[in-house]
């Protein structure tokens, strides 16, 4: 069986990338097998202009006390070019190197990325819940692919994201009349639990504030 590390992966042609993704994406556990979530690790990744550098932080925040309990910053150079669809291959080493940085291991992770709602069903969320053998959590703030419904206005209101009549996501409005996020499996967790654990960790924001966190620091850091 493949082995789903990150080493070299940034190393891989395109048309070698896809084709990753579609053997681990036969992977992906789309199903609740979690421990008890006393912790959730929000990551995020900026580039420092210029430079070709890669700063990923990962935020650690109680649940469901959304407090920060630690932090860290990694920054790696990038190798693989800018592909849609291929953002894993240029950030996951980052993110990989933030994780490990940090003391207390996470219950779940939310990514500022897809999951399955992804045109091979293995985006940034669902390579890193693979790798790290996390339950994970993709809330992208715009669609990558598939279609849905009208959206109710109010908080908590969701609809399915669909893709060749494939319910690959969750439309998800976590602010009252305020544009909703793209939740989707990432590896580890099944959709309905997925929108719940979002919703939990949204408080009067758009994102939920494991990301959130982890965007300011990315933010902070890339200069």
């Amino acid at each position: 069986m493949e082995r789903p590390d990150a080493a070299g992966i940034d190393e891989l042609s395109p048309a070698e990338a896809m084709a990753l993704q579609r053997r681990l994406a036969r992977r992906v556990v789309q199903e609740d097998r979690l421990r008890a979530i006393r912790n959730v690790c929000g990551v995020d990744v900026h580039y420092v202009e210029g430079s070709g550098t890669a700063c990923a932080a990962a935020a650690l925040l109680s649940f469901p006390q959304l407090e920060l309990r630690e932090h860290a910053i990694a920054r790696r150079r990038v190798a693989f070019p800018y592909i849609p669809g291929l953002l894993s291959f240029r950030e996951l080493p980052a993110v990989l190197a933030a994780l490990e940085r940090l003391s207390i291991g996470p219950d779940l992770i939310l990514c500022d990325a897809q999951g399955i709602a992804h045109p091979r069903r293995f985006g940034l969320a669902s390579h890193l819940g693979l790798v790290a053998g996390l339950p994970s959590i993709g809330v992208a703030k715009t669609r990558l692919i598939g279609e849905h419904g009208a959206l109710p206005a109010r908080r908590g209101a969701w609809v399915p994201l669909v893709d060749r009549s494939e319910r690959i996501g969750a439309v998800l409005r976590t602010r009252a009349g305020v544009k909703p996020v793209y939740v989707s499996i990432g590896h580890r967790v099944s959709l309905e639990t997925a929108v719940a654990y979002v919703l939990a960790c949204t408080t009067r924001y758009r994102l939920p504030e494991p990301i959130r966190w982890a965007h300011r620091l990315a933010g902070a850091r890339r200069a």
